[in-house]
Order: structure tokens, then sequence, then C-alpha cells
């Protein structure tokens, strides 16, 4: 038990540049004090005292600013920095040493009928999900994937790959970002490339192109017979419906 502690402990300074100590880590950190109510409240969960698992998940809120459903399944090294407004629905999955940071939402989505089952995410292992980050429904977040701050999750992540903007989509991060063990709030480096400005970048250069080609038609119309104008029409944009 006691090496299990000291493992947890280490593995939480390793991910944490602002832990001076275990001692520290044990006392002071919000997300360690959230995972202890809510290994109790899962235990009281499984033995089926459903009403004292929810009262343990509340007393773990109320002092951490961290709501765990009890019925939700975590994983071993399981790390929450800062934490506040950190939200894990009842039938989330959680592997091994997965880290989360401040204003996540791993949520479920439906009700009545299309409650019956999973509802919520699954992350696997040595998943990173950025602060403000909402991971929704029963989709999974693959084997190292990386999720940047504020992204919204709305369908499978696929592994080592990082996720950003809303919709979450797919960045390409350089060499050293993906050799990378560990990162920080989700995001590899700081030049991680927009998928939403690059798209409007290459919208705005087809804008651009279709423009050379339309000054050059009303140029060719300006000085050349009619006859040699619809040959450059032909030409450029194909016969004349």
């Amino acid at each position: 038990m006691l090496d299990t502690i000291v493992t947890y402990l280490d593995s939480v300074k390793s991910r944490d540049p602002a832990a001076r100590s275990r001692l520290e880590i044990a006392l002071l950190y919000p997300g360690v004090r959230a995972l202890v109510f809510y290994r109790l409240g899962n235990a009281l969960w499984r033995a089926g005292f459903h009403f004292l698992a929810r009262l343990a998940s509340e007393l773990g809120k109320l002092i951490s600013g961290i709501e765990i459903h009890p019925g939700a399944t975590i994983g071993r090294r399981f790390f929450i920095d800062h934490g506040m407004g950190v939200v894990i629905g009842e039938t989330a999955v959680i592997h091994d040493n997965v880290t989360l940071y401040h204003g996540v939402t791993l949520g479920g989505i439906g009700t009545g009928t299309s409650a019956v089952g999973r509802r919520h995410p699954e992350l696997e292992d040595g998943v990173v999900i950025g602060a403000g980050a909402q991971v929704l429904g029963p989709i999974t977040v693959r084997r190292g994937a990386r999720v940047g701050a504020n992204a919204v999750v709305l369908k499978e992540v696929p592994p080592g790959v990082t996720v950003v903007g809303i919709p979450a989509q797919e960045v390409e991060a350089n060499e050293s970002a993906r050799l990378e063990s560990f990162a920080p709030y989700g995001a590899p480096t700081n030049d991680v490339p927009d998928p939403t400005a690059k798209a409007l970048c290459a919208l705005t250069a087809e804008l651009q192109t279709l423009r050379r080609r339309i000054d050059g038609l009303e140029a060719v119309g300006r000085t050349a017979p009619a006859e040699d104008v619809r040959r450059s029409i032909a030409v450029n944009c194909g016969p004349e419906g």
C-alpha cells in the first residue's frame, strides 16, 4: 500500500513542475483529495450503498471543487491538476496515467431510453485533457492522445494525436512534439497549427486565384473581339452550359 501511494505521488510530481515534495502533494493538492473521496465512494457504490457513495462524492466536491461520480471507473496514477470545475460522469472510464486540468467535463449524452449503457467518454492510457475541454458522449480518446484547452470533442480521437478547436480537429504537430512524453494542458508545443485558421487561409488563397482569373477575363473582354472572349471563357471555365 505504501509503495502504491509513493508511486502515485511521484507520478504527480513528474507532471507538475510546481510540486516540491510528496507531502505537499498529499496534503495540499485538491486533485488528490478528490481522488481519495472518489475511491471511498466507488467502493461503497460497488457494494450497493449508493446513497452513502453519493454522500462521499458530495463531500469530496465540497472540499476540492471537483465532481466525480462514484460510479465512474478510474485507473492508476490519475492526476487532476488545479482541478476546480472538473466534472466526471457516472459511466466514464479512465485508464492509467491520465491527466486532466481544471474545467474539464467528461459528460454524458442521452436521456430516457437513450441513457441506457455507457453515456460518458473513455480515456485510454496516457491521455491529457487541457483546461476547459469538453469531452461528450460515449466516445473514446485513444492511448496517448492530447486534447487542447477549451476543445469540444464529439467523436473518437485516434491514438497519439493532438486535437484542438470547436468541434475538435486533429492538428499536425512537429517532430519534437510527437516525441514529447508529456504535454501540459494537452498542447505539446506553442506552435501547433490551428486547423480552422489553416482552412480559412486555403479559402482566401482560392478566392484570390478566382479573382485573378476574373480580372483576366475582364481584360480580355475589353480588348478582344466577341469570338475571342468566348474562346477564352471556354478555355478557362469550360464550355458554356
